[in-house]
C-alpha cells in the first residue's frame, strides 16, 4: 500500500497546508489544477527525515520496464492516455540519482569513522573539507532525488492495468457485448407504469420530501417500499452467506491512503464526499474491505478470504448530473451488499473467481424472477486497475431497456500492490494477494425492476418471492399468492409479497 514508515511525526494533510508559493509546481508548466495538487501531494508527502517516508506501489515497475509495449497497448484498449516512453525515462533519472545519493551516504559514513580515529590537525582538517563536500552535494541530490520520485509516482499513477485479452474493443458501455440473456420480459395488456409513478402511487416512495430534505436526487422509502429494502437485505444475506461469504459490516469514512490504495483516487476524487478532515464516503463497501487486511501478511491456507460487505454507499454522481435524473435508479445514497475475494496470486484463480461472483449475482437475480442480460465490457469501460469486467442488466419495462445491476471484476495485485496485501506461499515466498469484487445487490435500485416487472393493471405490485425470502406483512394487509412463471417452482402463499 502506501506504507508509512514513522521517522518523527506523521502530518495527515500536509500537502494541503504547504503555501502555493512554495510548491514549485507552476500553473505554467503543469496547466491541470488536478495534475498540481496530485504533484504537490506526493513531493511534501516523500519527505525522507523530518516528517515520514511514504512509498507507493503501483504496477510493478520491472514489469513495466520490460514490458512496455504490452502497457501501451493495454492503455490504448482501454481509451487512457498515459506516456509510457516518459515514466521509463523519469525512472532511469531515478535510479541514477537514487544510486548517487547511496554512494554519497556510504562516502559520508567512511569519512566519519575515520574521524573517529587518531588523527593529525592538518589530516582532520581535510576530512572536515571532504565532509563538508560530500554533505553540500548529498543535500542538492536528496532534494533532486524527491522531487524526482514526486514526478515518478505522479506517473505511475496514471499506468493502467492491464486488460484481459478476452476483453472485446470499444469506448464506451455502449459498445459492451451481450453474452446472456435469462428469463421472459413481461408482456402487458394495458399501459405499463414507471417505478416512479407506481411507488409513489402506493406510497412506497416520496421524492418530493426526498429532494427537500436532501435535495436533487433525494427520496424516502417507506411503509412497503422500507420493508421490501430490508427484506431483500436479510434474503441476500442469507443466500451469499450459504456461498461461504463471511458478512462484514464496515466503516464508511475512509482514510485518503484506503482509497488511493483501491485505485479510486486520485482520479475518482469528484464523485466522493469528503469530510472536513480529509477523509472520504465510501461509495461501495470493497474500499474499506480491501483496506481490512492492508499491511498484512497472509497465510496461503487462509485463501480466498470472502467477505460480504454491506453499507451505505454515497456517490456526488459528478459526471452524471443529467443523466436519470428522476427516480431510484442513480441515487447519492443507498446501500449495498458487495461481494469481496483475496484469493492467491494466479490468473486461473482470478478468472474462476470472477466467474464465480457473477454468476452468484446471477442466481440471485433468477430467484427474483427478473428478466436480465450479462455484458462482457469493452476495453473502453474499464477502469484503472480492472482486468476484466461483467455487468448484470436488469430489464426495466416502461424504458424497453436492461439497466446495470451488478459489476463483477477481478484486477489481479493492482490493489493489493497498493495496499500492501500478501500471503507466504507453501514455499515460503512472500506474494501479493488478488482481488476481486462484485456487486450482490443494491437497494432501492432493485425495486426499479422488481415493481416495473411486477405490476398489475390495477397498479397494484404482486410479487412471487422464493422460499426463503421472508416478507414483514402487516396483519392488516392480506396474503396474495401469484406464483411468478419464470420462476422454476411454486412458491408458497406466506411469503408472497401483497397487493399493496
Amino acid at each position: 500500500m502506501f506504507y508509512i514508515k514513522y521517522e518523527n511525526s506523521l502530518i495527515r494533510g500536509a500537502w494541503e497546508a504547504v503555501e502555493p508559493s512554495t510548491r514549485n509546481f507552476s500553473a505554467e508548466k503543469y496547466p491541470c489544477p488536478r495534475r498540481r495538487a496530485i504533484l504537490v501531494f506526493y513531493r511534501y508527502s516523500f519527505v525522507y527525515y523530518n516528517i515520514f517516508l511514504y512509498t507507493v506501489r503501483m504496477l510493478d515497475i520491472k514489469f513495466i520496464r520490460e514490458n512496455k509495449d504490452i502497457i501501451k497497448e493495454g492503455a490504448k484498449k482501454k481509451h487512457i492516455e498515459v506516456d509510457i516512453d516518459n515514466l521509463l525515462s523519469v525512472d532511469e533519472k531515478r535510479l541514477e540519482i537514487l544510486s548517487r545519493v547511496e554512494f554519497l551516504r556510504g562516502e559520508q559514513n567512511k569519512v566519519s569513522v575515520s574521524m573517529g580515529g587518531t588523527l593529525s590537525p592538518e589530516t582532520r582538517g581535510q576530512l572536515i573539507e571532504e565532509m563538508r563536500l560530500v554533505k553540500d552535494e548529498l543535500k542538492d541530490k536528496e532534494e533532486e532525488l524527491r522531487n524526482t520520485i514526486a514526478l515518478w509516482q505522479f506517473l505511475m499513477l496514471q499506468v493502467p492495468n492491464v486488460p484481459d485479452m478476452t476483453v472485446p474493443e470499444g469506448e464506451s458501455d455502449a459498445d459492451n457485448q451481450e453474452i446472456k440473456a435469462w428469463g421472459e420480459k413481461p408482456v402487458f395488456d394495458f399501459e405499463a407504469k414507471d417505478h416512479i409513478e407506481l411507488m409513489t402511487n402506493l406510497k412506497m416512495v416520496d421524492f418530493d420530501r426526498g429532494v427537500k430534505v436532501h435535495g436533487f436526487r433525494g427520496y424516502f422509502l417507506l411503509g412497503d417500499g422500507a420493508r421490501l429494502s430490508m427484506a431483500i437485505w436479510n434474503y441476500a444475506l442469507d443466500f451469499f452467506s450459504e456461498k461461504g461469504f463471511i458478512p462484514i459490516l464496515p466503516p464508511v469514512i475512509i482514510r485518503r491512503e484506503i482509497f488511493m490504495g483501491t485505485g479510486y483516487l486520485p482520479q475518482g476524487e469528484d464523485d466522493l464526499y469528503k469530510t472536513q478532515d480529509g477523509d472520504f464516503l465510501a461509495g461501495t463497501a470493497e474500499v474499506p474491505i480491501m483496506g481490512f487486511h492492508s499491511d498484512e501478511i497472509l497465510k496461503a491456507d487462509e485463501l480466498p478470504k470472502k467477505y460480504l460487505g454491506f453499507s451505505p454507499c454515497y456517490r456526488r454522481e459528478a459526471g452524471s448530473h443529467s443523466k436519470d435524473v428522476k427516480g431510484l435508479i442513480r441515487v447519492q445514497e443507498f446501500y449495498k451488499l458487495e461481494q469481496v475475494i483475496l484469493c492467491a496470486a494466479s490468473h486461473a484463480e482470478s478468472v474462476k473467481y470472477h466467474e464465480e461472483v457473477n454468476r452468484n449475482t446471477e442466481e440471485f437475480i433468477e430467484s427474483l424472477g427478473i428478466p436480465y442480460h450479462t455484458v462482457v465490457n469493452c476495453g473502453g469501460d474499464l477502469g484503472m486497475g480492472q482486468v476484466k469486467k461483467y455487468d448484470v442488466e436488469l430489464w426495466v419495462p416502461k424504458e424497453s431497456k436492461y439497466r446495470e445491476i451488478s459489476s463483477a471484476s477481478y484486477f489481479h495485485d493492482f490493489q493489493t500492490r497498493r495496499l500492501n496485501i500478501r500471503y507466504r506461499d507453501e514455499e515460503g515466498k512472500t506474494r501479493y494477494a488478488h482481488s476481486l469484487n462484485c456487486t450482490a445487490i443494491p437497494t432501492p435500485r432493485i425495486l426499479v425492476s422488481l415493481v416495473e416487472n411486477f405490476q398489475q393493471s390495477d397498479g397494484t405490485i404482486k410479487i412471487a418471492l422464493p422460499p426463503s425470502f421472508i416478507y414483514p406483512i402487516p396483519s392488516s394487509q392480506p396474503d396474495i399468492t401469484r406464483p411468478n412463471p419464470r420462476l422454476k417452482s411454486n412458491v408458497p402463499e406466506s411469503n408472497s409479497v401483497p397487493s399493496t
